[in-house]
């Protein structure tokens, strides 16, 4: 059996342009989905996974992610004074998730594109395989997305990415993969991806969504892609493309996650991630539906909501 997965790489060195104005001074990592930033469920979801060595890759103006993770004595104990002793835990218990996590951060160089942050990290993997989920992704499942994708690696020792289920219509979305065989309990034997197909185009029912196994010889196509970017400066160095140049003569994996997916990096999807936390919350979730009762009732009148 492959050995287990203890790293992971959380590429956050982007704009978050789709949702503008609001992280123009805000990273979009930092955005509250429920009542935790949304960078925070994916670190939790990789400690939960057992990973122990996470780099979060950065870009200027991102300090508040190191913020939110450092540890702060000083508050700590000024809750504690105050008698607010489940605030004063909750601020321990994000700094010791950090240390679990082990978490360290690197600044972006080089070409853009969401390989570039993935080969920024690469120096410290040395041979093993690595985790790389995005940071405006959160999955609710029994299971966590990412062991779901470590097991798939365990089974085949080959590069693993997630997929979910898609509505045909919506495959201009997605990368959508070539399925060259069905091995069961949603493992896919894949050949590559198409991008953002049309849906008559599209080769298969899946579209792959943030989470991949990535291995030594997909870093060693992204240094490639990277080379060529230098001698031409032109395009984007993409992990897709990477995984698409390794798939033409590798074995490549899908696994089709069991979990909902909430995406927060545009604003419509940011607004459903948000309600279906908080609708879940069992403090926030009575209020909210009573919320919708009234306006309901009202049919807008705001008075009706107080």
């Amino acid at each position: 059996m492959s050995p287990t997965i203890r790293r992971a790489v959380i590429p956050a060195a982007g704009l978050g342009s789709r949702l503008l104005p609001l992280t123009k001074a805000t990273p979009k990592e930092m955005l509250p989905v429920g009542d935790k930033p949304v960078i925070e469920h994916t670190v939790r979801e990789l400690v939960d996974s057992g990973i122990t060595d996470i780099t979060i890759v950065v870009s200027g103006g991102k300090s508040l992610i190191q913020d939110h993770f450092r540890p702060n004595p000083g508050l700590v104990e000024q809750l504690r004074a105050d008698g607010k002793t489940a605030y004063a835990d909750a601020v321990e218990e994000v700094a010791e998730l950090a240390r679990k996590g082990h978490i360290t951060y690197l600044d972006q160089y080089g070409p853009y594109g969401n390989g570039t942050p993935v080969l920024n990290a690469a120096r410290s993997f040395g041979n093993e395989p690595v985790l790389v989920l995005w940071p405006d992704d959160v999955f609710v499942a029994e299971v966590p997305r990412a062991q779901q994708l470590i097991r798939a690696y365990e089974q085949t020792g080959c590069p693993v990415l997630a997929l979910l289920p898609m509505d045909p219509a919506d495959s201009q979305r997605y990368g959508v993969p070539i399925v060259k065989e069905d091995l069961g309990d949603g493992q896919l034997r894949i050949t590559g991806l198409v991008e953002k197909p049309a849906p008559a185009d599209a080769p298969s029912p899946y579209a792959a969504i943030g989470g991949y196994v990535v291995t030594p010889g997909i870093i060693d196509e992204l240094r490639e892609q990277t080379r060529r970017w230098y001698e031409h400066r032109t395009g984007e160095v993409y992990l897709t493309d990477a995984i698409n140049a390794y798939a033409t003569s590798r074995a490549v994996y899908g696994q089709v996650i069991q979990g909902r997916w909430y995406d927060t990096g545009n604003p419509a999807d940011y607004l459903v991630a948000q309600m279906a936390f908080a609708l879940a919350h069992p403090e926030y979730g009575p209020v909210l539906r009573g919320l919708v009762s009234k306006l309901d009732e009202g049919q807008g009148d705001a008075r009706r909501t107080v």
